[in-house]
């Protein structure tokens, strides 16, 4: 199984990912992941990347579409693979196909913007443990005090309003063009277009995945 998952920050896309890899027995592949583990590596590409990233630039989309088909070719894709993150934006996107990189599925979890909000600036954590609270769907048994120690909980700075917005900004400019990308090669009929496959993210975590295995077990024909 070939999977792009897409979705707005703190849509639950990496829990869903999670499940998605297991099922199928598929690597969860990220920009960063992928980026880090070619340096690690030491292959030409990753020697190339290391040095344009210790220079300050930006990787070109033609590298990086170079290290995907490096790392897709790698012995734990046989059974295919998941791209979490990438593509970012509609020429990545565009790259990729151009390069016949075979995507069989596009999984978005579709998300209002007032319920991201909602989930995200409501978070708090208890530095000293990680304990995470939510001041609506787990709040501590005293506001603004973890349940354990009694000390102070705290909103992390991802997760103020001002931040979630700016992160929110960047999705809609960005990455939310890939999906109707995606849907206009399945309206025109084209071969090898992706199914889409899109969820409803205010459900619970549990409904998400079955919504999710569902629509991909109708590609494979097997539950």
């Amino acid at each position: 199984m070939k999977v792009i998952i897409l979705g707005p920050p703190g849509a639950g896309k990496g829990t869903q990912a999670q499940y998605i890899c297991d099922r199928y027995s598929i690597p969860q592949i990220s920009t960063g992941d992928m980026l880090r583990a070619a340096v690690a590596a030491g292959t030409d590409l990753g020697r190339l990347a290391k040095t344009v990233m210790d220079s300050g630039q930006l990787v070109s989309d033609d590298l990086i579409i170079s290290l995907v088909k490096e790392r897709i070719a790698k012995p734990d894709c046989m059974n295919g693979f998941l791209f979490d993150g990438f593509p970012r934006t509609l020429a990545q996107a565009e790259a990729t196909r151009a390069a016949r990189v075979t995507i069989e599925a596009i999984v978005e979890i579709v998300l209002p913007d007032e319920e991201i909000l909602k989930r995200m600036t409501g978070r708090r954590i208890h530095p000293a443990s990680g304990r995470t609270y939510h001041i609506i769907f787990k709040p501590p048994r005293e506001a603004g005090k973890d349940d354990l120690t009694g000390e102070p909980l705290i909103q992390r700075a991802d997760d103020r309003e001002e931040t979630v917005l700016q992160r929110l900004i960047a999705y809609h400019a960005q990455t939310e063009v890939l999906s109707k990308f995606y849907g206009a090669l399945a309206a025109g009929g084209s071969i090898d277009a992706p199914v889409i496959i899109q969820v409803d993210g205010a459900q619970s975590i549990d409904d998400v995945r079955k919504a999710i295995l569902e629509g991909l077990s109708r590609i494979t024909g097997h539950g």
